[in-house]
């Protein structure tokens, strides 16, 4: 049987609309061509004299809205302008119609083609591959490995969104941003996790419907989403399981209870975000859509 490691990447392809993401480091970015999508790196995107800021221009109504996208990354003044006219830009919901409308970057909503994208510079957020044995913490009185020695000064006011066990591996995400850590986390919100959990024994073929109905556990019922069998061999297994739950330890409390114990237990996804080639320990910043994408799946 394939170890559970090397079943991340090709269970992870199943489970999402991203591109593979790249491993680079947290201040890399990744560009498009202007024509095809919005650029990360503005010193890339083309020079027109139409980009100049007209003299006399001032924000005392808002900035302009071609402006506050060239800020944000998403092409050059004169590129914001034709996404306008083509009606790819919307602002709270409604397309933008005309050009030089002005917006409030700290109270709008803009999305380009569906897609939220971020306007504030100081709001970060970052996909960390937690390796066993690291404690879900920013640190530890105990002298602990923790997620905090792993993060350091990256970014200043950094929490965990949510818990993973000290022996669970997989995607833990970390932002300064507290709406969006706290809508993540809320169980309200209902954001599905994926795992993926290495167990003994085999599975017995109604699995996915008992999961499905629920089970009881000793603090109260608990269902999954989704739940199939990934691989199998020689008295072991490696299952796939999805939940919105978020009670301590309730993977393996779950699949203890039917019969599965858990010897290897890896997250690989938080809602849109998947956890896909990060090598153990790295740390990488969200794109500004999956970013958007996130803001957008908890109400943001």
């Amino acid at each position: 049987m394939r170890e559970i490691g090397d079943l991340v990447e090709s269970a992870s392809r199943t489970m999402g609309h991203w591109a593979a993401m790249n491993t680079a480091r947290p201040d890399d970015e990744t560009t498009t061509a202007s024509g095809d999508g919005w650029s990360e790196d503005m010193e890339l995107a083309p020079v027109h004299p139409g980009d100049r800021e007209p003299e006399g221009d001032d924000d005392r109504q808002g900035e302009r809205l071609q402006k506050v996208l060239a800020r944000a990354g998403v092409g050059s003044r004169r590129v914001c302008e034709d996404m306008i006219e083509a009606g790819r830009i919307s602002v709270n919901g409604a397309v933008v119609q005309v050009q030089g409308m002005r917006v409030d970057p700290r109270a709008d909503k803009i999305a380009v083609d569906g897609v939220r994208i971020e306007l504030r510079d100081d709001r970060v957020t970052y996909a960390l591959n937690k390796p066993p044995g690291v404690i879900t913490a920013m640190s530890d009185d105990r002298n602990r490995a923790c997620v905090g020695d792993m993060v350091g000064d990256l970014a200043p006011g950094l929490v965990h969104v949510g818990r993973l066990d000290q022996d669970t591996e997989g995607l833990l995400l970390l932002t300064n941003d507290g709406e969006l850590a706290h809508r993540l986390a809320h169980p309200s919100y209902e954001v599905r996790k994926t795992y993926l959990a290495q167990v003994s024994g085999s599975v017995p073929r109604d699995m996915a419907k008992r999961l499905r109905s629920g089970i009881q556990l000793e603090d109260g019922p608990v269902k999954v989403d989704s739940f199939r069998v990934v691989d199998t061999h020689a008295g072991q297994s490696v299952v796939e399981v999805v939940l919105h739950e978020g009670r301590k330890h309730i993977v393996r409390r779950l699949l203890a209870e039917v019969g599965l114990p858990v010897s290897r237990l890896t997250r690989t996804a938080v809602g849109p975000i998947e956890l896909q080639r990060m090598r153990s320990g790295s740390i990488r910043k969200l794109s500004r859509q999956e970013l958007g994408t996130l803001q957008e799946l908890v109400g943001l």
